[in-house]
């Protein structure tokens, strides 16, 4: 059996106490012996036998440790990614990777140097919904995709005060928020686009961030729209798919975020399942005969993340997310900001 992937965590907010270490608890590939707080004592409550240390220094000059996860604000990820490379560990990097795409390109190139494992944390790769979408995709169900509509809505008539995602600073903001999710899961169902053309706003009356986007992603014959508000309070669409076969449209978010910010481990029965009353519809053509009716959600399984990590640092596969994917994820961003500052069409 290998040896265990000894982990340490840089912040431990919610990003490492809902979407990290609960999911690494669970997997025998890793034990967590060391996490950064720069005041309180957060995880002792979370992970047994923690050692709870002040500075990142701290553990990145410890040779035991293989793995580096960073749950810090955007803008630190690039100095603490490239500081634990140099210290010979492998990255996890919550997304966004960076705040840059040429900071991108060069933790990537630092990596590739010190053979080193990096990856971001793209969990919705393995949010349920989507998982059903992209099998849907691959079988050609709906014929040709000609549309593809994917959003996170929320209705929070007034900015958290206290976040730092929404002051103003580098890396803040809702498209560098949820952007990254909605972008890579585009990437995965489609490849690189060849351009973008964004509208991004700032519509709450004291939002300081913008707090609402559109992306148009232009493919040859398929047009990707991209959305993210925190002015929407009726129900809208999750995934909404058109092809020349049929249509498939899903609502609701996948529970597995829910379940993990009430306390609830992976390892339960039945984990990431949608009741029936979720699930989505299809309406299509299959073997010249039309179908309608409900797609049983496939349930989603952050697990796959970390597991496809611990394959990549054992040398058993490489990393799901792969560099070109983090790369052009922040180069699409960065397009997006230029597009909706200059109003046209920018080029990828």
């Amino acid at each position: 059996m290998a040896k265990k992937i000894i982990t340490a965590i840089i912040g431990f907010g919610k990003a490492a106490r809902v979407f990290h270490a609960p999911v690494i608890l669970t997997l025998p590939e890793f034990r967590i012996t060391k996490v950064v707080e720069r005041h309180r004592e957060e995880s002792r409550k979370y992970i047994p036998g923690v050692e709870v240390v002040r500075e990142a220094d701290v553990l990145l000059k410890d040779d035991d440790i293989d793995l580096v996860v960073i749950t810090t604000p955007n803008d630190t990820h690039f100095d603490l990614a490239g500081r634990a490379l140099k210290a010979g560990k492998h990255v996890v990097v919550d997304k966004p990777f960076t705040t840059t795409s040429a900071h991108a390109a060069e933790l990537n190139r630092l990596a590739s140097r010190m053979n080193r494992t990096i990856t971001c944390y793209q969990n919705r790769r393995w949010d349920g919904d989507f998982m059903t979408v992209k099998k849907l995709v691959e079988s050609g169900s709906l014929g040709r995709i000609v549309a593809f509509e994917s959003r996170f809505d929320r209705f929070r008539k007034e900015r958290r005060r206290d976040a730092w995602r929404e002051k103003p600073g580098e890396g803040s903001g809702v498209l560098f928020d949820l952007g990254p999710h909605l972008i890579d899961q585009a990437l995965v169902l489609f490849g690189a686009p060849e351009m973008v053309t964004a509208d991004i706003r700032v519509q709450r009356d004291d939002a300081v961030t913008d707090d609402s986007f559109e992306l148009i992603l232009h493919y040859d014959r398929l047009k990707v729209t991209l959305k993210a508000g925190m002015l929407v309070r009726a129900e809208t669409p999750r995934f909404l798919l058109h092809g020349t076969s049929g249509s498939f449209i899903k609502y609701g978010m996948d529970p597995q975020e829910n379940a993990l910010i009430e306390g609830r481990s992976p390892n339960e029965p039945d984990w990431g399942a949608e009741p029936e009353h979720m699930w989505g519809k299809l309406d299509t053509e299959i073997d010249g005969m039309h179908y309608s009716g409900r797609v049983e959600t496939i349930p989603g399984d952050y697990r796959g993340y970390y597991q496809n990590v611990a394959d990549a640092i054992q040398g058993r596969s490489d990393p799901m997310v792969r560099p070109e994917d983090m790369e052009l994820t922040i180069r699409i961003i960065e397009r997006a900001f230029q597009s909706s500052e200059e109003k046209r069409t920018i080029s990828i």
